[in-house]
């Protein structure tokens, strides 16, 4: 972590704050993944068994999954900033050119959004955990909503600012649409998280998909 601190904190273009956000999307999914674990295996979450299986699985899985996101954003940007660095001094140059920066920007638009899409994951298992976990580490769910809709602003951010370099309208107003709608779940879930580790009450055990148990 030191050495990635490192570098983001470098001259160098990246990691930069896309990667950022997916690194710090990362540990609210290992957050989410600790309270499972703390709470897995206690006769006192026996009803809530499934969840708590299926939240520790998904929180490890998600966490690698963000440290890859973090890799991809960086690499996406890096290919978009070589894109704009590239020749014009002729029409077939700057036609080149202009395709090669409209993909790469689109590329950067679609990373991030990979990510805050994932953060709508982890909010949902760390609003389903309180109230169904281990109350000793429930503000450690707090955390881990915070985290996750401060990490899913980041890569929003990072979607948007790409869009009008992707030249595309139905794309930038697609995505767009779709960046509002998972920021308003986001928002509401991790409220709906504090909320419930504020009240400190035990909430019934919930149904899970099929899906959800695999």
């Amino acid at each position: 972590m030191a050495g990635y601190v490192d570098r983001l904190a470098s001259s160098d273009p990246v990691p930069g704050g896309g990667s950022a956000s997916a690194t710090a999307a990362s540990l609210a999914a290992a957050l989410v993944a600790m309270v499972a674990a703390l709470s897995e295996g206690r006769p006192r979450f026996a009803d809530h068994a499934a969840l708590l299986t299926v939240a520790a699985r998904q929180g490890r899985e998600l966490a690698e999954h963000f440290l890859d996101l973090a890799e991809r954003d960086a690499a996406a940007y890096a290919t978009y900033a070589a894109a704009l660095k590239l020749p014009r001094g002729t029409d077939a140059q700057r036609e080149a050119r202009t395709k090669a920066v409209r993909a790469a920007a689109r590329h950067a638009s679609e990373v991030p959004l990979e990510c805050v899409e994932a953060c709508l994951q982890i909010v949902t298992t760390a609003e389903a955990l309180a109230g169904r976990s281990n109350a000793n580490a429930s503000s450690d769910l707090n955390v881990a909503a915070l985290l996750a809709e401060s990490a899913a602003r980041g890569a929003a951010a990072n979607v948007l600012v790409n869009l009008p370099a992707v030249d595309d309208h139905e794309f930038a107003v697609a995505t767009t649409s779709r960046i509002d709608e998972l920021l308003h779940e986001i928002s509401r879930l991790a409220e709906a998280t504090r909320t419930a580790v504020l009240a400190g009450e035990s909430r019934e055990p919930l149904e899970l998909a099929a899906s959800a148990k695999a």
